[in-house]
């Protein structure tokens, strides 16, 4: 795999913070070329050793099948895949064409033992959806928003909440306003839905109306309700991701510019960029040693906190007579002063890859 950088520590957990964790996400092939099976698979990595390395098949998929926009969060040694929409990939008329077809919307929910490498079905979700908000509070899953229909750009203020001991979901109180592409996130002790696409016909109803997209809901679980706060995201267009750390919210883009070459901070009160967090290998193209290739592309950037730092896994592609794609992970330390950014050694191999959800971050506690 090369080397790694220098922000990589022993393997013994009492002198590197990252030794017990792992970050799990998912993939689908974009070269029908390549393989035979374009189906979602789980790629786990692991901080330590700048290693990534497969784990297994997404079950419950028929050849080409692939799941996309679902949510995968991590209750301890368990992964949970929830809801999603089903899609058909097939070979186009075009060179390197990948035609698409949207099939059903899920519900169902499965999750993953990393221990011991078993797959097991949990209850399905009340309503199927997909690109809805999705949090673990106090052991349990929360979903709200989301897309209920292919095809229709609407979303749904529907909400339910997975508990894992009695393997039930039990619906919540509906938000303020239909959300979709809204993102999920704990913050403060207490479930947060930030942005979104939102029903015209519900900013209507807001005395602020053009600032609905920019809201969140945040669910007080004691009067069993949803709160609407205005202003916690900054911009029209929601977020790509959310996560905290050290009681802040950190952003790195919005759902359609990724990445916006810097990271931004929320305190409670206003996003602010982080000092140093400017980074432009994320932002270009990858050039590479070999003359006879071009620069490559990022196909894909998704983020996950562990402890002070934030590792953000991007991906890049270079197309050819034999598509190519290399990984590159950089972890920024939210602690530092200065020097913040560590980009470790990239890995290369054959073929290209689709990021189908973002990832989460497991525990595995002391061994």
């Amino acid at each position: 795999m090369g080397s790694i950088s220098p922000l990589l520590l022993p393997s013994d957990a009492a002198e590197n913070p990252f030794a017990n964790y792992r970050i799990y996400t998912s993939f689908c092939s974009n070269d029908l070329l390549a393989t035979s099976n374009m189906s979602n698979w789980i790629e786990c990595y692991n901080p330590t050793t700048n290693s990534w390395h497969y784990v297994d098949r997404v079950p419950d998929l028929l050849e080409n099948q692939v799941r996309k926009d679902f949510s995968m969060v991590s209750i301890g040694d368990f992964i949970y895949i929830i809801g999603g929409r089903l899609c058909h990939k097939a070979l186009g008329d075009g060179p390197y064409e990948i035609v698409e077809v949207g099939l059903e919307i899920l519900s169902s929910v499965i999750r993953y033992d990393v221990r011991n490498g078993v797959w097991s079905k949990c209850a399905p979700l009340g309503i199927p959806r997909f690109d809805f908000a999705c949090t673990v509070c106090d052991g349990k899953i929360f979903v709200a928003g989301g897309q209920c229909t292919l095809g229709v750009a609407r979303g749904t203020s529907s909400a339910e909440m997975y508990d894992p001991i009695l393997d039930e979901w039990k619906p919540l109180p509906d938000m303020s306003v239909m959300r979709y592409k809204c993102v999920g996130v704990t913050w403060q002790g207490k479930i947060h839905v930030i942005g979104g696409f939102a029903e015209k016909a519900d900013m209507d109803k807001l005395p602020w109306n053009i600032f609905g997209r920019c809201s969140a809901e945040v669910y007080d679980s004691e009067n069993a309700k949803w709160d609407l706060v205005r202003g916690m995201w900054q911009l029209d267009v929601p977020p790509n991701q959310i996560v905290a750390v050290d009681e802040k919210l950190y952003s790195s883009g919005d759902c359609l510019i990724t990445w916006k070459g810097h990271i931004e901070v929320y305190d409670g009160q206003i996003w602010d960029v982080v000092d140093g967090s400017h980074l432009e290998t994320l932002a270009s193209p990858v050039s590479t040693s070999d003359a006879e290739w071009p620069p490559i592309n990022r196909a894909y950037i998704t983020m996950a906190a562990i402890g002070s730092h934030l590792f953000f896994m991007a991906g890049y592609r270079q197309a050819g007579e034999t598509s190519r794609s290399t990984s590159i992970v950089h972890a920024f330390n939210t602690s530092a002063k200065n020097d913040a950014w560590r980009s470790l050694e990239p890995t290369e191999e054959e073929g290209e890859k689709e990021l189908c959800c973002h990832g989460c971050v497991v525990f595995l506690g002391n061994n």
